[in-house]
């Protein structure tokens, strides 16, 4: 999971110029100088956009609100925001600029995402016609268990799991954004990658993957597949310094020239299975080539007058449209104790519901799932929640002990037309399996952590869900809800969504009543947050949260633990009744957004 983050600089530090190789055949070599030039003169996003002057983000890092006309992206690294505009400039769309944007996150925060991790987008297609509605879809590329996966792979209490090649579940992001490209997508494929071959053959090191490099010492200086990338000279590549991955541009660069096929079929493939199997996974090339992405109308629900599309189940969207269905119940028409209160409670019996979620396909009985976003079951859920007092967690319901998922990364695009994505991607945790195979440079998930694992219960007496537990071809439960809502007359209002783990859905939760509080979009992701999961009965709570609402979540009996910035990262994109649009990207990542 994204750490706790407590550095708090003065200021970030302005990003490098890329380096480039002069061999490429990129046509985006020079908007890609263009943008650093930008980033030099102390711009920090494309030259063509607008933003207010920074101010204080949570930890003390810079927060940018983006203004513009035309499109914005927002990612969690300046380069893949500008990579998205990049593309919009060039005559792409929505899709085109998110499929961009995710390969270039993948590159150059790999700790978060890339090819050989999975997720889940929803997309958003304009009416074609005056007095039409749009049609809005979600498409899981979430991992999936190998063939060969069982109920007890994991031995109680190992870190199988976690590290090493059984911990890979089977990538599908190649998988999803082919399926995005193939629907709805305008521009080459090959011309959505070659941004991502440049960079990857070489960038400079920014502030956020110097930190998590050394996060990780025995990782980075003693495994030589990272050491060779990571501290090529036997030390950590510092901020500033220069970064390559020419492996890993040589693995894009084929998949752009020879299409998705190439990452699961042929020489790609046969080194992925290579190393996973050299690392204790099961891994098998009829896994690669069976994998299949799921595309269906997104999941929808309302908001105070408001569309809401986001992800079914395996996906935290239910959860989401949950919590919403509950907090509309009141008028929280200020950030007053009270109305925090409710939150809270909120938030504790959406917990309780994501124990219910797992992947509908290897469920008998759905209506346990399907329930959940419904306006019925928040009517009888409402009933319980109380305005004097919290509660024990066996008061919210939850059924079992459900593991906590880890990192991710997230990009909001909406484009001219009002067609918008909202993508999340992940490897799961830091640098995902740890294990990178040096032929290619792929850096592979460990998305087998997200199941349960049967064995003993936990610290609370919770057992692990047998919803969750690991089966041939099942996807793991996620926490990620990419969400898009749209105005009341069908018009696009916002595309948002986040990463870190657990804590996403009530990120974004808190992000939209933010919104509804007044805050423009870059105060309504940078404002301090709370996080609850019933167990441990305690709410985490940013340092610097107004202690007037603390003092009244303390007098309802609630248990408080103040702490550094909570790590979700919410990037979000809206816009405005006027066609102004606002992005904002999350400083707790050192995100900026960028538009024009």
């Amino acid at each position: 999971m994204d750490a706790k983050r407590q550095d708090a600089p003065a200021q970030l530090p302005l990003p490098a110029a890329a380096k480039h190789d002069t061999r490429a055949s990129s046509t985006f070599t020079y908007k890609l100088k263009v943008t650093a030039l930008c980033a030099l003169l102390g711009l920090l996003y494309h030259c063509s956009s607008t933003s207010r002057a920074p101010h204080v983000g949570i930890g003390g890092n810079p927060a940018y609100l983006i203004k513009a006309r035309n499109g914005a992206v927002a990612t969690e690294n300046i380069h893949c925001s500008n990579v998205g505009v990049d593309i919009l400039k060039a005559g792409g769309n929505a899709v085109d600029a998110a499929i961009a944007a995710t390969f270039c996150t993948g590159t150059v925060n790999m700790f978060s995402s890339g090819i050989g991790g999975g997720g889940f987008m929803t997309v958003r297609i304009p009416p074609s016609h005056p007095g039409e509605s749009s049609e809005v879809f979600n498409i899981d590329f979430r991992e999936t268990a190998p063939a060969l996966a069982n109920s007890t792979m994991f031995p109680p209490h190992s870190n199988a799991s976690l590290f090493g090649g059984l911990s890979v579940g089977v990538p599908g992001e190649i998988r999803g954004l082919e399926e995005a490209h193939r629907r709805w997508g305008s521009l080459p494929w090959k011309t959505l990658i070659e941004p991502s071959v440049t960079l990857a053959s070489g960038w400079t090191v920014q502030k956020e993957l110097a930190q998590r490099i050394t996060w990780f010492p025995s990782l980075m200086l003693e495994n030589p597949d990272f050491r060779a990338v990571f501290a090529p000279g036997g030390t950590f590549l510092r901020e500033g310094e220069v970064i390559k991955r020419s492996n890993y541009s040589r693995t894009l660069a084929t998949i752009a020239s020879e299409g998705p096929d190439a990452f699961y079929k042929g020489a790609i493939a046969d080194s992925l299975i290579k190393k996973v199997r050299a690392t204790g996974g099961i891994l098998s090339h009829a896994d690669l080539e069976n994998y299949t992405v799921k595309v269906e109308h997104a999941l929808q629900g309302t908001y105070r007058g408001r569309k809401v599309y986001t992800t079914h189940a395996p996906g935290s969207g239910p959860v989401l449209l949950h919590m919403l269905n509950l907090i509309e119940r009141f008028p929280m028409t200020a950030r007053t104790p009270l109305n925090v209160h409710r939150a809270v409670e909120v938030l504790k019996f959406g917990f309780a519901a994501r124990t219910k979620i797992c992947d509908p396909a290897f469920n008998n009985n759905t209506n346990r799932i399907d329930e959940i976003s419904t306006q019925e079951f928040a009517d009888r859920i409402a009933a319980n929640i109380t305005d004097d007092q919290t509660h024990p967690p066996e008061y919210y319901g939850g059924e079992y002990d459900i593991k906590a998922d880890h990192g991710t990364s997230h990009t909001s695009v909406v484009d001219k037309n009002g067609m918008a994505v909202s993508l999340t991607s992940t490897v799961n945790l830091i640098f995902g399996s740890q294990v990178m195979d040096p032929e290619t440079g792929v850096l592979l998930n460990n998305e087998m952590d997200d199941f349960s694992i049967p064995g003993t219960p936990n610290g609370f007496g919770l057992w692990p869900s047998p919803y969750n537990y690991p089966a041939p071809g099942k996807r793991p439960l996620s926490s990620t809800a990419p969400t898009i809502i749209e105005n009341q007359d069908g018009s696009f209002f916002a595309a948002v969504g986040g990463s870190g783990g657990s804590r996403i859905f009530g990120a974004v939760f808190q992000v939209l009543l933010n919104l509804g509080w007044g805050l423009d979009a870059s105060a309504a992701v940078e404002y301090f947050r709370l996080h609850t999961q019933l167990y441990p009965p305690v709410v985490d709570a940013d340092a610097g949260y107004p202690a007037d609402v603390l003092a009244g979540l303390r007098a309802r009996g609630h248990t408080l633990a103040e702490t550094g910035p909570l790590a979700a990262v919410v990037q979000i994109v809206l816009q405005q009744a006027d066609g102004q649009i606002f992005a904002a990207s999350d400083s707790r990542k050192n995100g900026i957004a960028a538009g024009y």
